[in-house]
C-alpha cells in the first residue's frame, strides 16, 4: 500500500513566495535565465546556478557544494524558512488556459520504489542517476518534487477540496499567466485521513520524474547505515490520473537514411495505408495513425493492423509502434537513446512548428503521434514494461522552491 508521510517542508516566506519560485532550469532560454538573476535577487535560480554570482560556469562536485552554501544564505537571510511540524501541502496551479492541477505535496518511500508500490514507465540512464545522486548528496535537499499519479480516489477528492475552499498560504501569479496557490495542512486529524486514504491505494506511478526517484532511491542505499532516517523518502507531488495532461512527443529525423523520397514511401506502403493531404495540416485524431510531413507535403499514416502484431501494453503505444515499423527499419534508427539524428518536439508545439523545422532543412521528416493515454501508461508499468524515450511530456511541471525537502 502506498505510504505517503509528512514533511517539515522549506518554504519561502509569504512575501517572497512568488519571487522565489522558478521553473526548472532547463526551461528559461539563457535570456530569460540572465534577465531572472540580473533583477530577481530572490528566484531559486541563484541557488541552482551559484556560478551567476563569479559570472562563471562551475560544474560538478564545486557547483554542487556552492548550491548548497546559496541555499543556507536564503535560509540565514530569512528567504526561506523550515515549518516548526511535519505537514502535508495541497498546491494547485491554473495555467493560462484556465486548466487546474491540483495535488499535494508529500515525501515518498525509497523502499516502495524499490519493491514496485511506486511503478515506472521509462528507463534510466545510470550516469545521469549516479549524477543526480551525487548532486543530492551534496546539497542535502529536493526542491522540485517527483509528479506520481494515483487512481482518482474520492476521499481523497473530498479532503482536497475541503482543503482548498480555505484561504491559501500562498496566492500568486507569474509572468507566465499561471496562477498558484498553496495550502499547509497541519491538522492532525485531517494528516491522519489523507494517510489512510492513501493506504488504500496500492500502487502509485511515476508521471514525471524518474531519474530524480532513481538517483533518491540510490543516495537511500548509499546512506542505510546512517541514522538519518530522512534519506530513505523522496519529494513528491501526488496528482490523481484524470488531472494530468499528456501530451506527445513528436518525432524529427534529419535525413531518409539514403533513401529517395519516392523509395521511402514505398517502404512505408508495406506498414500503412498512406494518404496525401497536400497542404492541408493534419493531426492525428486516434491512436494508430500518425502524421508525416516530408518535402513541402503532409501525409496521413493509417497503421494496416493486419501487418502488426499487438502482443502486450507496450506493443500499442503509437511512440512504440513507429519505432518498431519506421525508425528502426527504414531510417536505422537503432537506439532512440543515443541516435543524433532523432530530435523530439513534444506536443504543446503545433504541426506548424515541424513543418518549418523540415522547410528550413534541418529535418528531412517529421512526423506526428496521437497522445498516449494514462491508462496507457499504467499498463505499460503494470506490465513492467518500459516506453521508448520522449513518449510523453506530461503536465503540470512544477516549479522549484515552492516546498523543499531536507534530509
Amino acid at each position: 500500500m502506498a505510504k505517503i508521510r509528512p514533511f517539515k517542508a522549506v518554504r519561502p516566506t509569504r512575501d517572497k513566495a512568488h519571487l522565489v519560485v522558478s521553473k526548472s532550469y532547463e526551461y528559461y532560454t539563457e535570456v530569460e535565465r540572465t534577465v531572472q538573476m540580473q533583477y530577481n535577487p530572490y528566484s531559486f535560480l541563484h541557488i541552482v546556478n551559484p556560478g551567476y554570482k563569479y559570472d562563471k560556469n562551475i560544474t560538478g562536485e564545486q557547483r554542487y557544494k556552492l548550491v548548497r552554501n546559496r541555499y543556507f544564505e536564503f535560509k540565514e537571510e530569512a528567504i526561506l524558512q523550515q515549518d516548526t511540524e511535519p505537514c502535508y501541502y495541497v498546491y494547485k496551479i491554473v495555467d493560462p488556459m484556465q486548466e487546474v492541477f491540483s495535488g499535494i505535496i508529500a515525501i515518498a518511500s525509497t523502499q516502495e520504489y524499490a519493491t514496485d508500490v511506486i511503478k515506472k514507465h521509462e528507463n534510466t540512464l545510470q550516469e545521469r542517476e549516479n549524477t543526480f545522486k551525487e548532486y543530492l548528496k551534496t546539497v542535502g535537499f529536493n526542491a522540485e518534487p517527483v509528479l506520481l499519479t494515483y487512481p482518482d480516489h474520492d476521499t481523497i477528492t473530498t479532503l482536497t477540496d475541503r482543503i482548498t475552499s480555505q484561504r491559501a498560504e500562498y496566492e500568486f501569479t507569474t509572468p507566465y499567466k499561471d496562477t498558484h496557490y498553496l495550502w499547509k495542512v497541519s491538522d492532525a486529524t485531517t494528516i491522519e485521513q489523507l494517510a489512510a486514504a492513501f493506504d488504500t491505494i496500492p500502487t502509485l506511478y511515476i508521471a514525471d520524474g524518474h531519474h530524480r526517484s532513481a538517483s533518491s532511491y540510490l543516495l537511500a542505499q548509499e546512506m542505510m547505515d546512517t541514522t538519518d532516517n530522512n534519506y530513505q523518502f523522496f519529494l513528491s507531488y501526488l496528482i490523481p490520473e484524470s488531472k494530468l495532461r499528456i501530451y506527445e512527443f513528436n518525432r524529427l529525423v534529419k535525413d531518409l537514411n539514403g533513401l529517395s523520397k519516392e523509395e521511402f514511401l514505398i517502404q512505408l506502403d508495406t506498414w500503412f495505408r498512406i494518404k496525401n493531404k497536400g497542404n492541408e495540416v493534419y493531426k492525428p485524431s486516434k491512436p494508430h495513425h500518425f502524421s508525416m510531413y516530408l518535402d513541402g507535403t503532409f501525409y496521413a499514416l493509417y497503421l494496416r493492423k493486419n501487418m502488426y502484431e499487438f502482443t502486450d501494453a507496450l506493443s500499442e503505444l503509437d511512440t512504440q509502434i513507429l519505432f518498431k515499423t519506421v525508425l528502426a527499419p527504414i531510417l536505422g534508427i537503432q537506439n532512440p537513446r543515443t541516435d543524433t539524428r532523432l530530435e523530439y518536439a513534444h506536443g504543446k508545439h503545433d504541426s506548424l512548428y515541424i513543418k518549418n523545422k523540415v522547410d528550413q532543412g534541418a529535418i528531412a521528416v517529421g512526423f506526428g503521434l496521437f497522445p498516449a493515454t494514462a491508462t496507457q501508461i499504467t499498463k505499460i508499468a503494470d506490465q513492467g514494461l518500459k516506453m521508448p524515450p520522449k513518449s510523453t511530456y506530461i503536465e503540470p511541471k512544477l516549479y522549484s522552491g515552492m516546498s523543499i525537502y531536507e534530509f
